[in-house]
């Protein structure tokens, strides 16, 4: 419980007061959204931490951030592109109506549907594809949210966005600071507003192979 009180009184001091976010937060156990030898570090680190397949989670904090940026509402149906451990997933599924989540590595998207059913969640859809076709299928999202980097934001997010929808990913280099930013739908215009820097791995195009 320390270290989820202490998380909450830094996401305070950055300004994050939304009840709804940190109260979604605080109802998601975190433990079981970790793998391997970071189950035995602190819950809530504030860089990325390991996880299958050669990925790095999203820190707590970037999620937080993230989260009061996307403006969530319990009507909005939200695309989520890197379903990682399915941590964002859980958490945005207490604030929005449906939560569609895509990953390349078919391993990840198994493992955080068992984790997601282990906690009854019961409105979030993940699937093994390619992120940076977004899932035509199911569009248009009110909200889109991409955890992994590009230097700009890919064509079909623009088109699977709803007129006056959000999109938040990093934007930048793959081997460097990029800034995480909200970018507001206007007809088929994108307005940008920076968030804050961020490091985090590279958009990539396909499904993996393996894992």
């Amino acid at each position: 419980m320390i270290a989820i009180a202490e998380f909450l009184l830094r996401a305070r001091q950055l300004g994050i007061m939304d009840r709804r976010i940190l109260g979604a937060i605080e109802s998601v156990p975190r433990a079981i959204f970790l793998d391997g030898d970071t189950r035995h570090g602190p819950l809530f680190a504030e860089r990325p931490q390991p996880i299958a397949c050669g990925q790095l989670s999203t820190p707590p904090l970037v999620v937080a951030r993230l989260l009061a940026s996307l403006d969530l509402t319990e009507r909005d149906r939200v695309l989520e592109i890197g379903t990682g451990t399915g941590y964002l997933a859980a958490v945005m599924s207490r604030l929005a109506r449906r939560v569609y989540t895509l990953d390349r590595f078919r391993t990840l998207v198994g493992a955080a549907q068992s984790r997601l059913l282990s906690i009854r969640v019961e409105n979030v859809t993940p699937i093994f594809a390619d992120g940076t076709a977004g899932w035509p299928g199911k569009a248009p999202f009110d909200r889109i949210v991409c955890t992994a980097s590009a230097e700009k934001v890919p064509a079909p997010f623009v088109e699977q966005l709803t007129t006056n929808g959000i999109l938040v990913m990093p934007i930048g280099p793959a081997d460097g600071v990029q800034m995480l930013t909200r970018f507001d739908r206007v007809d088929r215009q994108l307005r940008a507003s920076p968030i804050c820097e961020v490091r985090l791995l590279p958009l990539i195009a396909g499904k993996a192979q393996t894992l």
